[in-house]
């Protein structure tokens, strides 16, 4: 149940006619009578009128679309996590209100107890659904909210008092923030993503660790420390007093508050205390990074009061999520393995310690994000059989594969197609048995499709068909 309150929102401005911007603005139109003057939404420069801007306006919100310009005078504006900080668009908004806080912060203020918090470049979704399934393990009531994609307004006015919010926080969705106030949260990495949203890669860190901005000595922050990055977060929160949970894969932390590996085993560590939770061979989603990411979900529900054999036992019941490292079937003795959500680098080197050395196809390719593939190109060749580029990026990624041949003794084959369907055939021509074909493009996909999902799916339903045709 959200929280019942004096205060008046007044006249409030909302950002985007997507799915964010719809769910504040009906939000707004269900609450008492008086608290709320006014919704007006604007939609952006490419909005137009359609069945969306029909609905809210017999909501009764004014609905302005065509452009970016705000007009009038706003108590507050709440933003969708699409529009940068840094454009007009905001900038507008900002200038023609008293105070601009994007979609979760807006949520928690509506309703702030109970939540926890979970970002990263890589791995928050698989976090955050873990720790919501060892919530549920445990006998306590959460849901998935943020990033993941089930709106927190959404789930605000329904909620119960004893329910947990456990938050999926994209960069995006915490450089508006500047009261959330977690009662756990975790920081998995940084790496460089999204730099053209925020202007840097130092802006990006930073929108990252405002997950941590309003953290107490009562609250845990969960961070790992195996990246430059989140090693000086670590230092700046143990500065300021606060209980850190050092995330380590491979090595043992000394620090009072730890998660990590330790003779093959995962281990959680709290103010001293130690769980020995279960060894890594009965982990079901596989790769170094995976072990990460149940490790923090692990220390998280340990922190909430879940006991240690819960937790094993909701860690083993747990599956890999579509689109991340999601088997989808095997086909004359190759298996096919769909990473679609890997859209830039660094997850793509990660997904890679999932599999035997030299048993790899790769398929990389789709919008070029512009950022460097050094460091991706020299794992792909000491790692993979063969890499099949495609897409917008295709011939970028191939030639810098081809640049690390080079320079190394590689025997990777790069094979260029224009598309994932091509791609998809290349791949299955140079598999051989008890090789993998791993759709992990290292790119987001709107040179082809709308979305990541739209992707995976497309890449499944071509197994599915391989499958077919080979049974037939």
């Amino acid at each position: 149940m959200a929280r019942e309150m004096e205060n008046k929102l007044g006249d409030v401005c909302v950002l985007g006619l997507g799915k964010t911007g719809r769910e504040v603005a009906r939000y707004l139109c269900g609450q008492a009578r008086g608290r709320v003057g006014s919704v007006t939404l604007y939609g952006g420069a490419s909005s137009s009128e359609g069945d969306a801007t029909r609905e809210l306006e017999a909501l009764g919100v004014r609905v302005v679309v065509g452009t970016e310009e705000v007009e009038g005078a706003y108590d507050l504006a709440v933003s969708s996590p699409g529009i940068s900080e840094f454009s007009a668009f905001f900038s507008s908004a900002r200038e023609h209100s008293r105070e601009i806080i994007g979609e979760p912060e807006f949520a928690w203020r509506e309703s702030p107890y109970k939540w926890v918090a979970i970002t990263g470049t890589n791995g928050k979704t698989t976090t955050t659904t873990l720790s919501t399934a060892l919530l549920h393990e445990g006998g306590l009531s959460a849901v998935a909210v943020g990033n993941i994609g089930n709106l927190c307004t959404g789930e605000v006015a329904a909620r119960t008092p004893d329910e947990w919010f456990v938050a999926e926080l994209s960069s995006f969705q915490l450089a508006c923030t500047r009261l959330l106030h977690p009662r756990v949260a975790c920081l998995l990495n940084v790496t460089p993503d999204h730099v053209e949203w925020h202007g840097s890669i130092e802006a990006y860190a930073a929108a990252k660790e405002k997950v941590f901005q309003n953290l107490d000595a009562g609250n845990l922050a969960i961070v790992s420390e195996e990246d430059s990055w989140c090693q000086a977060v670590i230092s700046r929160l143990e500065a300021r007093g606060l209980r850190v949970c050092h995330l380590n894969v491979h090595a043992q932390p000394q620090a009072p508050c730890a998660a990590f590996v330790r003779d093959g085993r995962l281990v959680v560590r709290l103010d001293g205390k130690e769980h020995d939770l279960m060894a890594t061979t009965e982990v079901p989603i596989a790769g170094d990074h995976n072990l990460q990411n149940v490790l923090a979900a692990s220390a998280l529900a340990l922190e909430l009061g879940v006991s240690a054999q819960d937790v094993a036992r909701g860690v083993r019941a747990f599956h890999a999520l579509e689109h991340r490292i999601e088997p989808c079937g095997e086909v004359a003795g190759v298996r096919f393995v769909n990473d679609s959500k890997a859209t830039n680098t660094d997850s793509v080197q990660k997904a890679l310690t999932a599999f035997p050395k030299g048993r790899v196809v790769l398929l990389l390719g789709g919008h070029d994000k512009g950022t460097d593939l050094a460091p991706l190109a020299a794992d792909v060749v000491r790692d993979c059989k063969a890499a099949v580029c495609f897409g917008a990026a295709g011939e970028r990624i191939a030639s810098a594969l081809e640049d690390a041949l080079a320079e190394g003794d590689g025997t990777t084959r790069v094979v260029r197609a224009p598309h994932l369907r091509e791609a998809f055939d290349a791949a299955v021509s140079e598999a051989a048995p008890g090789d993998v074909v791993l759709l992990s493009p290292a790119c987001s996909s709107f040179d082809e499709f709308g979305n990541m999902a739209e992707r995976g799916r497309a890449f499944k339903q071509m197994v599915s068909d391989l499958g077919k045709k080979r049974e037939s």
